[in-house]
């Protein structure tokens, strides 16, 4: 490179989750076209064509055992010989509308500097897609996730299931819309829900979470992320098992219509609103019996055990990205 040359230091860095994903990995890729950022995917053990898409599509690999969405996430933040400020989380199945893409560029041009020093993070609305219908209905739509904030203010709450960032700092709300493309394979679909209800229940059952880990403050006239938090915390969560269930689906697809989303909706509705829901409170009360007290010290040694890995592996983990 001539002396007089100056490579300057991208401001936008984006991190990507991946396992078997290459059906879905492309089509996010492509979605960060016209971006000035740096691509890295964190994968964990994939076996298809996941890696060698990501490297031949320019993107820096690093691989690391899964544990949990969040060990992963605050893994990659943590490890990742990222130099930018400012971080932008996606998955494998997710993408940028082309509109959405358009904002963050322009955020990051010299026409929004005043916007952009002035906030720590910004809530993306996501869009759901599922079996090739956007689900508009249902109290599912819009949704808001925190995804692109400063990597210096920013962490991913120490959840088993239900995982948000939370930014310390000003957050500000972009305008369009990603989208969370799910159910290309509905029999993936079910068994990643049957894993997450086991997690999710395991959730509700922990006591001994740190109380200095970075968690998501559940108010009712919070931002979307916090009423939500404080509607399943304070509403849905003190409500009777199995019934709460049931309700929440009366509510979702009778009083705020997600019978308008055709048969998609009507499968998304009852899996996503009855069955997984359900399948969480068979599985809490199990726990909740007096033969799930070994199954509940097994979750929390678990836990435990996942946390010394991740820092043991996290020191030879950035040794090898930086030697590719």
């Amino acid at each position: 490179m001539p002396p007089n040359v100056v490579m300057m230091k991208r401001s936008l860095s984006v991190v990507i989750l991946t396992h078997n994903e290459e059906r879905n990995l492309p089509d996010c890729l492509k979605s960060l076209a016209g971006l000035d950022c740096d691509i890295f995917v964190v994968d964990s053990g994939s076996t298809d064509r996941t890696k060698e898409i990501a490297l031949a599509a320019g993107a820096k690999l690093a691989e690391h055992p899964f544990e949990n969405y969040a060990a992963q996430r605050n893994w990659a933040q943590q490890n990742l010989p990222i130099e930018s400020g400012w971080l932008l989380h996606l998955d494998a199945d997710e993408r940028l509308t082309a509109e959405l893409r358009d904002e963050i560029a322009a955020l990051f041009g010299p026409e929004n500097s005043r916007r952009l020093a002035e906030a720590d993070g910004f809530m993306l609305r996501k869009r759901t897609i599922f079996m090739g219908r956007w689900i508009k209905h249902g109290a599912h739509y819009p949704s808001y996730h925190l995804r692109l904030f400063r990597k210096s203010h920013g962490a991913c709450e120490e959840r088993l299931y239900d995982q948000h960032f939370v930014v310390k700092g000003k957050i500000a709300t972009l305008e369009h819309d990603y989208l969370d493309v799910l159910c290309a394979d509905l029999d993936s679909w079910l068994a990643r829900h049957l894993r997450w209800a086991e997690l999710e229940a395991r959730e509700l059952m922990r006591r001994d979470a740190d109380d200095n880990s970075p968690r998501v403050h559940a108010a009712p006239f919070g931002n979307p992320i916090e009423r939500k938090r404080w509607l399943r915390n304070g509403v849905y969560n003190r409500s009777p098992l199995f019934a709460r269930a049931l309700l929440y689906w009366f509510y979702r697809y009778i009083l705020r219509l997600g019978f308008l989303d055709g048969k998609e909706g009507f499968i998304f509705h009852f899996l996503q609103g009855l069955w997984f829901r359900l399948l969480v409170d068979i599985k809490l009360d199990r726990l909740r019996r007096p033969e799930g007290a070994s199954l509940r010290r097994t979750a929390a040694a678990s836990m435990s055990a996942a946390i010394l890995r991740q820092a043991r592996r996290g020191s030879e983990s950035f040794s090898a990205l930086k030697s590719r």
